[in-house]
C-alpha cells in the first residue's frame, strides 16, 4: 500500500514531527548507554582456555594487549557444517570495524563451541578476517548462557536473556554478546551481556533498511536474509531460518 502523496510543505511538517520523536529516541539511547556504563562488574576467576589459530590461549590473552574485550557468541556448534544465518548476517559487519575498535582499546572476538577446524572452514567460506576462537574444550558458552546441554533441553525452560524461556523457543546454541575489562593488575571483569535482539544495532544493514522507503520489508525477523554467498540462488531457495529472533 502506497503512502499518502502530499505537498512539500505537508511533508516538512510530518518530517519535523518525526524528527522530534527521533531526538527523543536518541536522548533515550544516550541515557540507556549511560546506565550500561554504570553497571556493576563481576570478577572472572575461571581460567578459560580457547583453541585459536595461534594455539591455546587464555581469556586474558584474547584481549590482545588491550583493556577491553567484546565477545560475540556466534552460533556454530560442534558438528555444524555452517554457522547460523542470522549470526552470519551480523558478523558480515565486523571486519570493517576492527581498525577503529583496535585503535580505541577494544578487541572484538567471536567465540563458538564448534571446533577450530569447523570454525576455520566456515570463516574461509565467508571470507572473514575477524578473530574467531573455539570454546569447545571449556564451559565458557554454558557459563554465559548461550549454549545448552541435552539435559537443559529436556526440561521445560532455559535460562536465556536474563529470564526463563520456554524450551520450545530455545536451541542448543543461541546468540549473545558479552563485554569484559582487564585492569592493570590483570584481573578480568565481566561488565555486560546482551542476548536475542539485543545485538541488533550491530547490524548496519538493518539501520540502513530502517531508513529505506519499504523499511525492513519482512514478515518475520530475517525471513528474507541469506548468507551472503547464497543470494545468487535466492529465487530457488527458501528464506534462511531466523535463528536469532
Amino acid at each position: 500500500m502506497q503512502n499518502p502523496v502530499v505537498s512539500r510543505e505537508e511533508w516538512l511538517t510530518a518530517s519535523k514531527a518525526l524528527l522530534a520523536r527521533e531526538k527523543e529516541a536518541t536522548r533515550l539511547r544516550d541515557a540507556v548507554n549511560a546506565e550500561r556504563l554504570a553497571l556493576p562488574w563481576v570478577e572472572v576467576t575461571e581460567d578459560y582456555r580457547f583453541d585459536t589459530p595461534d594455539g591455546e590461549k587464555s581469556l586474558s590473552a584474547l584481549f590482545d594487549g588491550r583493556s577491553q574485550l567484546v565477545v560475540y557468541h556466534f552460533m556454530l556448534g560442534p558438528g555444524w557444517e555452517a554457522g547460523c544465518p542470522g549470526c552470519s548476517f551480523l558478523a558480515d559487519h565486523f571486519d570493517g570495524t576492527l581498525a577503529h575498535l583496535n585503535h580505541h582499546d577494544v578487541t572484538l572476538v567471536a567465540v563458538s563451541r564448534g571446533t577450530l577446524p569447523e570454525i576455520e572452514t566456515y570463516k574461509r567460506r565467508m571470507s572473514w578476517h575477524f578473530p574467531w576462537v573455539s570454546s569447545a574444550r571449556n564451559r565458557f558458552n554454558f557459563d554465559y548462557h548461550v549454549s545448552f546441554t541435552p539435559e537443559d533441553l529436556s526440561g521445560k525452560t532455559l535460562n536465556y536473556n536474563f529470564t526463563e524461556i520456554d524450551v520450545a523457543n530455545g536451541n542448543d546454541e543461541l546468540p549473545g554478546l558479552s563485554a569484559f575489562y582487564k585492569d592493570e593488575a590483570g584481573k578480568i571483569y565481566h561488565t555486560y551481556s546482551s542476548y536475542a535482539r539485543g545485538g541488533e544495532e550491530l547490524i548496519g544493514t538493518y539501520m540502513i533498511l530502517d531508513r529505506a522507503p519499504k523499511g525492513r520489508n519482512e514478515q518475520e525477523i530475517m525471513d528474507w536474509m541469506r548468507r551472503h554467498d547464497e543470494y545468487q540462488d535466492a529465487p530457488e531457495q527458501q528464506a534462511a531460518q531466523a535463528c536469532c529472533a
